[in-house]
């Protein structure tokens, strides 16, 4: 029996980075975090410690800053193809490059005054081998409630089931969405905005019976409004909302009064993909 070395990769890990762009009394705002992932020949610092062709995750961090500087943050998507291009084409053992990006987005309140948001983040993955490059984008924890407009019944029943039919039930998920695009030389600020916009459209608009369908609606609309998108994951937790029992005090409770629960929760999960859409394992 043989040991040998297997797949392997290393990188610098969650860089922080705000870019502020000074122009004149008005100032735009970008905050990051920036993942980087190297692979390729490495087999040579495993086996015997030769670091030669080791490009240091400390350099790996500095670039993230430099570029910020020379090449500005037009886009996440855009700054995280310039990087893993960047790291391809000038080290001669590495031949795959994953740039991980979430942003923190701010709200303005001034010409130089911001707010930070809460919860929601965007979300990009770049990945560069062999000439090739491809696009993932996405958000976390985007939070939508419908408060009518869905039911759920006519499911499956046993001798363990307990849920009643709903005909009218609070619908609240929190999305995480990602879609891979089918080309790189986009306006990826615009083409994120949209999607989010489609997603958020189809959630408000879908009269819901499950939220399977909700989900497929979703990814539908989101696919059908931007043609440059070839596939869409989403995973939809349901956000339960169960009325509160309030005869005891004497009060009816129509639809009113809830009580959210974080856990346990139902976990929705799907991909909605354009039948022609070629198929891109690199790319995840």
């Amino acid at each position: 029996m043989a040991i040998v070395l297997g797949a392997n990769r290393y990188g610098k890990a969650e860089t922080r980075l705000v870019r502020v762009v000074r122009d004149g009394q008005r100032h735009e705002l970008r905050d990051l975090t920036v993942s980087v992932s190297l692979a390729g020949d490495l087999a040579a610092t495993h086996l015997t410690g030769d670091n030669a062709d080791v490009l240091p995750t400390d350099t790996q961090k500095n670039t993230v800053y430099a570029f910020a500087k020379k090449h500005g943050v037009a886009s996440i998507e855009e700054f995280g193809l310039l990087l893993g291009r960047h790291f391809v084409d000038t080290q001669p053992a590495i031949s795959w490059a994953r740039v991980t990006l979430t942003e923190h987005p701010w709200e303005r309140l001034g010409p130089y005054s911001f707010a930070r948001h809460g919860g929601e983040t965007r979300a990009a993955v770049v990945t560069v081998q062999d000439g090739q490059a491809w696009v993932v984008a996405g958000l976390d924890d985007l939070v939508l409630l419908n408060s009518t407009a869905s039911e759920f019944h006519g499911f499956a029943v046993d001798e363990y089931t307990t849920l009643p039919p709903a005909t009218d039930r609070v619908l609240a998920t929190s999305v995480t969405a990602r879609w891979r695009y089918a080309a790189t030389g986009i306006d990826f600020d615009a083409a994120f905005s949209e999607v989010r916009g489609a997603l958020v459209e189809a959630f408000v608009s879908t009269y819901s019976y499950s939220l399977q369908q909700t989900l497929y609606a979703m990814g539908q609309v989101a696919l059908s409004e931007r043609p440059e998108v070839a596939e869409i994951r989403l995973t939809l937790p349901n956000k339960h909302h169960f009325p509160v029992d309030l005869t005891p005090f004497g009060l009816d409770n129509p639809g009113e009064v809830f009580v959210a629960t974080d856990r346990p929760y139902g976990l929705i999960e799907g991909t909605v993909l354009r039948d022609d859409a070629a198929a891109a394992p690199e790319a995840w």
